[in-house]
């Protein structure tokens, strides 16, 4: 019995070793909460450690108590006087009374100070509108016009306001570097505050990881986004090139896939302003805009990454392979297809 306890004791300790590996796969800590980027998530990392310190203090305060008492107390041989009782010790009643009270404010003071703080959006803040699908997410700016999908390209340094919603079921929008976690509910309009640290002039932009933190299906765990943040110039460029129809397709390899993307029916869940926007509008379609769809670091809820060669070709060999319940059906395209419709897809910058 004693060895099945052991190494019951040993599993237990490696799952808590394993759970605690958050960035496991995940290149230099992009969920790392504990290193914030941003004023907001620098905010709540300093009450995290406030919160923290004062679970710490109180830790080691009772177990030294506890360790005392054992020790002191202990029972001892041909000892069988019984340790003074303190039943009904006002001092003391009142002392474990008001000290639990006093943590308990610390804590909640800051707490709820921060709860309204970042639940209301200032009224000069750039508003962004995210939709959740089954599996990724999608982005509207509603002052310029714009649909895109799986990254939210934001200026550096400005507080942006995210209108979420959900348009099936139950998300979490999460990017653990900027803020915290909030949901987004079928029917209902939730707001998270979002603001990067500034980029020097001439910077490059900086990426942050966003991930779905709610199980919302098969591939809920290939649920994932990108925020990409950089400076004042670049965002204005970026939403300048946003706003023109699709570029024309060069070379008869992409004019081909062109072609094909309508024949095989993707125009009835994509839009492509200027080649396939026949309604003109987003929100009858159930797949992402793909206007500009090359000017994207990622795809396929933001798990495919662009650069890679052949990433492209693996999801539109077959979707539902790549991420299961995948609502873009295998198509059965030859490699002939995928080639053509990769040139195209990738001409469109």
């Amino acid at each position: 019995m004693s060895k099945n306890r052991a190494k019951l004791a040993l599993l237990a300790l490696l799952a808590l070793v394993v759970s605690s590996c958050s960035t496991i796969g995940v290149q230099d800590g992009v969920l790392d909460s504990l290193s914030p980027a941003g004023p907001i998530a620098e905010d709540l990392a300093n009450l995290y450690w406030l919160v923290f310190g004062i679970a710490v203090v109180v830790f080691v305060v009772v177990h030294i108590g506890l360790i005392y008492a054992i020790i002191r107390f202990r029972e001892r041989k041909g000892d069988e006087t019984e340790p003074k009782q303190v039943e009904g010790n006002p001092v003391l009643e009142v002392v474990w009374t008001v000290i639990p009270v006093v943590i308990l404010a610390a804590v909640a003071v800051p707490t709820v100070e921060r709860v309204f703080r970042y639940t209301e959006c200032a009224p000069d803040s750039m508003r962004v509108e995210v939709i959740g699908h089954q599996w990724w997410f999608e982005y509207y700016y509603p002052d310029y016009d714009i649909w895109t999908a799986n990254e939210l390209n934001i200026p550096a340094g400005e507080e942006v306001c995210l209108e979420m919603t959900s348009d099936d079921v139950l998300h979490n929008y999460w990017a653990p570097k900027l803020n915290g976690k909030r949901y987004l509910i079928p029917g209902e309009e939730t707001l998270l505050l979002m603001e990067t640290n500034p980029i020097a002039e001439g910077g490059a932009p900086e990426e942050y990881y966003v991930h779905c933190a709610e199980f919302c299906g098969l591939s809920h765990a290939r649920m994932r986004g990108r925020v990409v943040a950089m400076t004042q110039p670049d965002f204005d460029a970026w939403v300048a090139n946003q706003q023109l129809p699709a570029a024309e397709p060069q070379g008869e390899l992409a004019e081909e896939g062109l072609e094909l993307f309508g024949s095989q029916g993707c125009a009835a869940c994509h839009l492509i302003r200027g080649d396939y926007d026949e309604s003109g509008d987003n929100t009858v379609l159930i797949g992402p805009d793909l206007t500009h769809f090359a000017s994207r670091g990622s795809f396929a809820g933001s798990t495919l990454e662009y650069e890679d060669p052949d990433a492209l070709k693996l999801w539109l060999a077959d979707p539902p392979t790549w991420k299961p319940g995948s609502f873009m059906p295998n198509l059965g395209l030859t490699e002939s297809d995928i080639e053509a419709l990769e040139a195209y897809l990738r001409s469109l910058e």
